[in-house]
């Protein structure tokens, strides 16, 4: 039986992420494509997206990591990029472009999404405080996103958590501060066994 989507998923999908993905053969129902470009919706193919296995495969060592701010982020993601490449990674600017007014949640996703679908192997996402970004960006599929403002709460995101999206406020932490949780989430392996049971129900639990 073909999945059609229906106009109260395009209503749901408009109060958060605003992307719904397609799985092959889906129907959009006329009401739900009309509804969608009223709201701003989008249908996006669902490409293959992190399992709860893949998660916890942990590609390790990092080599793309996917950089992104909103405008009070971006002064730090200016000369963040640049650090990331110094320390021999692949770093990948996601915008914006400039320190104009704009809404985190469109960046968090980008990330979010980054690493979901499996084009980098960690996010980086960076606004004024951290934690609407870490919100957002834990909406997305396979996406375990943390906000660390020191190096033990980014080794116990990865040892403990397998977070795979570090979120950072710009406000909160300084440059140095940055760049050493920043080393110590991407140099940090996912944690011992005994944690993936408590992660799994996380993952499972968004769906």
């Amino acid at each position: 039986m073909k999945k059609i989507i229906s106009a109260q998923q395009v209503r749901q999908a408009a109060k958060g992420v605003k992307v719904i993905l397609l799985e092959k053969n889906t129907l959009i129902s006329p009401l739900a494509a009309d509804l969608a470009k009223e709201l701003g919706v989008r249908f996006e193919e669902n490409r293959s997206v992190l399992s709860t296995a893949q998660t916890f495969k942990d590609v390790f060592p990092v080599k793309v990591v996917a950089v992104a701010s909103d405008h009070g982020g971006f002064e730090m993601k200016k000369w963040l990029i640049p650090f990331l490449r110094e320390l021999g990674y692949i770093a990948h600017d996601l915008g914006p472009a400039n320190d104009r007014a704009c809404d985190y949640p469109d960046f968090a996703f980008k990330v979010a999404q980054t690493v979901s679908e499996g084009k980098a192997d960690r996010g980086v996402m960076i606004d004024s405080v951290g934690i609407g970004s870490a919100m957002a960006a834990n909406r997305v599929p396979g996406i375990l996103a943390a906000k660390c403002n020191n190096t033990f709460e980014a080794a116990s995101a990865r040892e403990h958590n397998y977070a795979n999206v570090l979120t950072l406020g710009a406000k909160i932490i300084g440059s140095e501060m940055a760049k050493s949780i920043i080393k110590t989430f991407l140099e940090t392996p996912g944690g011992a066994e005994r944690h993936k049971n408590r992660i799994k129900k996380i993952l499972d639990k968004k769906g």
